[in-house]
């Protein structure tokens, strides 16, 4: 079976600035399509979403038509999702000047670093994802737990858009703590619209302790909650190596869900990726 990775990452500083990288030194240099080919090799991946490195606004639309030149020339790149200014007034200029491809899936603004918890419910907010539907370009929200009830109500204003939840919602495993993520969680897989990636995890335990067992009821529930024809293995790499190589993170998961039917692992690991990107 090839594997889909439905969210990885590349970024080259010499292009582009990507200013929070200079907090996080561990993964402070450039990782470009070559790296990513190395570190898929031998695990079955064969095909990928890019999805925005947070590069500097001024360089939203240039990102994205690097990664989409990428993926026109072959290699493992199937769907971008790119960056956009969801709450500006220059939205509407903004995609136009994106323009359409068909590579290009979907549009994330990245949530988790707002200190409002509400900033994705603010009506502007709602306003910029709904300019998405007409584009058929879905939305990818990345938030923290503390984050899952406004991104609840964004996802009910908009039912026209599909939504996919990024790592899971990022719940605290570090801490321990289940709810109010665990209830939050359930409301919002009751909404059609919305589709969740098994990525990200790794990095919200404690990085050079966690053990699979530790992640093991937050990786249950979202099963429980999604099924997996709404689930979607992702790597998030290279933010992922901040606490778990490439191939290890893919095992865990492949061994949480090994008492599963082939079926419902290659839904999990390929079929809903291309059927929600539309690969």
């Amino acid at each position: 079976m090839e594997i889909i990775d439905a969210h990885h990452h590349l970024w080259d500083r010499g292009r582009f600035s990507y200013r929070w990288l200079s907090q996080v030194p561990a993964i402070d240099r450039d990782y470009i399509l070559k790296d990513y080919q190395e570190v898929i090799s031998g695990t079955g991946v064969g095909q990928s979403i890019h999805v925005q490195a947070e590069v500097d606004p001024l360089y939203g639309i240039q990102e994205t038509r690097w990664v989409l030149s990428m993926a026109d020339a072959g290699g493992p790149i199937a769907g971008v999702v790119g960056w956009a200014p969801i709450e500006e007034p220059g939205l509407p200029e903004f995609l136009e000047k994106l323009g359409t491809h068909p590579r290009l899936k979907g549009i994330r603004r990245l949530i988790q670093s707002e200190k409002d918890v509400r900033f994705c419910a603010r009506p502007e907010f709602v306003a910029g994802v709904r300019r998405l539907a007409p584009l058929n370009l879905s939305f990818d929200l990345c938030i923290y737990h503390p984050q899952l009830g406004a991104a609840i109500e964004l996802v009910r204003q908009v039912p026209e858009v599909n939504f996919v939840l990024d790592h899971i919602g990022k719940p605290g495993i570090k801490d321990r703590l289940l709810e109010p993520w665990k209830t939050q969680l359930r409301e919002l897989a009751y909404l059609p619209n919305v589709w969740c990636k098994v990525s990200g995890v790794a990095t919200e335990a404690e990085w050079a302790a966690w053990t699979p067992a530790d992640q093991r009821p937050y990786l249950d529930h979202v099963i429980d909650c999604f099924g997996f024809s709404r689930l979607m293995w992702g790597s998030d790499w290279p933010v992922c190596t901040l606490a778990v190589e490439y191939r290890r993170w893919l095992e865990t998961v492949q061994e949480v869900v090994r008492g599963a039917s082939q079926a419902e692992r290659e839904q999990l690991f390929r079929g809903t990726a291309a059927t929600f990107y539309r690969l």
